[in-house]
């Protein structure tokens, strides 16, 4: 029988993981597949690994790591895929908003032939006006923008297949833009949709400034047009800097006219340090991604690790096997 691993991310997800987990198995144990989960702590600071620990210990298809520390969605993402040994994998966020019951429809899908079917939200219930318009101009503008087309309105709710979760494990960037490594792995890729609910229980923990970052992220790590764009702003500025600066000397010469005087050359000063400053900025963003690369550091430490079906494994165990692997 087909093995399915389904793989949640979790920080500070107490309140609301022990009815996921209900809703999710509710929905595994009608599929004709031999299903497990997988739940990845993301160094919470609540009882959620306590939540998931008693989730594990009821069941042996539950699986359990946890992260030495709060690495980031993308990172305990990346922790869950690397620990998946199945035909396919479902990556589903625990806060209920992506609706486990959509499973059966990813599955058909990859079934069909598919390797990555990927879930395109129709609606964002529950989501200010303004959070809906930043969140479609982020996607429109990294389509715009990005080397690899990102689909539209598509979180990390998504069926990956075992070949295309073999693609995503050689990619071992630092920088991490999930969304964007699922597109350029390629394969044979297709959307369901659905209409996405409100959060269960709980708080978000994507505010607007991890929002910005993000976009930023996601921007920088699969499109240069930034610093092309850069570059073509200084060489438009340069040019009607120098007409200028040529149509004052002529006037000067012909006229005798006198040069502009101070307010003119405060503005043309402060606009000027201002685009300079801002491709500056746009070169250190690229800059600092490509020092964190160089350092080749891992990507997470594991604390704690309990695969489904095995027994767990405490720090000293996690110790001897990283030492073993050198």
């Amino acid at each position: 029988m087909p093995k399915l691993t389904v793989v949640v991310p979790a920080y500070n997800e107490s309140d609301v993981l022990a009815i996921f987990h209900e809703r999710l198995f509710g929905v595994l144990d009608k599929l004709s597949l031999q299903c497990n989960v997988l739940y990845v702590d993301d160094g919470s600071r609540d009882d959620t690994w306590s939540v998931i620990q008693s989730l594990a210990a009821a069941d042996a298809r539950v699986g359990a790591l946890k992260l030495s520390r709060n690495f980031g969605k993308e990172v305990a993402l990346t922790a869950g895929l690397d620990h998946v040994d199945a035909d396919a994998a479902v990556v589903i966020d625990a806060d209920l908003q992506d609706p486990p019951e959509l499973i059966p429809e990813l599955v058909a899908q990859w079934q069909a032939g598919y390797d990555v079917v990927y879930a395109t939200r129709s609606a964002r219930a529950g989501e200010t006006g303004f959070k809906r318009f930043t969140a479609a101009a982020f996607y429109r503008t990294m389509e715009l923008m990005s080397d690899v087309p990102v689909p539209r309105d598509t979180g990390d709710f998504r069926l990956l297949s075992r070949r295309a979760l073999k693609a995503l494990a050689q990619l071992r960037e630092r920088q991490r833009f999930m969304k964007g490594l699922f597109a350029w792995i390629g394969y044979r890729q297709t959307s369901v949709h659905y209409m996405r609910d409100p959060r269960k229980a709980g708080q978000t923990k994507w505010n607007y400034w991890r929002l910005a970052q993000f976009a930023i992220e996601g921007i920088t790590s699969f499109s240069s047009a930034p610093l092309r764009l850069a570059t073509w702003t200084g060489m438009v500025t340069s040019v009607v800097a120098f007409l200028l600066g040529l149509k004052v000397l002529i006037k000067a010469l012909l006229h005798g006219d006198p040069v502009p005087g101070y307010p003119s050359l405060m503005v043309a000063v402060l606009f000027l340090g201002g685009i300079q400053l801002l491709a500056l900025g746009v070169i250190g963003e690229y800059l600092g991604r490509n020092y964190a690369e160089t350092k080749q550091r891992p990507l997470y430490f594991i604390e704690e690790e309990q695969l489904p079906g095995q027994p767990a494994k405490g720090p000293d165990a996690l110790h001897t096997h990283a030492t073993q692997q050198r």
